[in-house]
């Protein structure tokens, strides 16, 4: 029986976001995957996915977690790595505020240090706050942060905007961020 979209998402993102090597796929430095490479890999797997599926869950995906190449050969994620991949994302300025949506049982350790990438190579900021409550209830009972962007980027903090619309940055010190519930 085939993987739903759903399934052969989270697939796709554990294999272009965190764990190539769980099928020996190899990644190019900017997280390319040739998507013939992952069809013939996932064969034999717990997981096989075919380039139809692969397509479908591309342009389903309600995150636009991944994009296509242009020549449709290849496939990366747009965001979301724990791995090192090089985006070629360039700084750009922020609006005022953005927000985070995280579970509260992560709440003490955020206004102890601020927001942390922890093994991602950037935190993910949302335009709104109705964007970053939906993040947060996908991992618990949810709480939003509002992040003083602009002034965070005036303070000399680089702001990144992926693909699909995800800001990014390194960190957000506490000074620059308040709950909002």
């Amino acid at each position: 029986m085939p993987p739903s979209t759903i399934t052969a998402s989270k697939f796709l993102s554990l294999l272009l976001r965190h764990k190539p090597e769980e099928v020996g796929l190899t990644l190019d430095h900017e997280g390319w995957a040739v998507i013939d490479d992952i069809v013939r890999l996932t064969a034999r797997s717990r997981m096989p996915l075919t380039r139809a599926l692969i397509e479908v869950v591309t342009a389903t995906n309600d995150k636009q977690r991944f994009v296509l190449s242009a020549d449709g050969l290849r496939i990366r994620a747009n965001q979301g790595h724990s791995i090192a991949v090089d985006l070629g994302l360039e700084p750009r300025d922020p609006p005022e505020v953005l927000f985070h949506g995280t579970a509260t049982r992560f709440l003490a350790s955020i206004l102890r240090q601020g927001l942390i990438k922890g093994t991602r190579q950037h935190v993910h900021l949302s335009a709104d706050q109705g964007t970053a409550m939906r993040v947060g209830q996908r991992h618990g009972e949810p709480v939003v942060l509002r992040i003083d962007a602009g002034a965070m980027h005036r303070s000399g903090h680089p702001f990144f905007l992926s693909a699909n619309g995800v800001w990014l940055c390194e960190w957000v010190p506490l000074a620059f961020l308040t709950v909002v519930r």
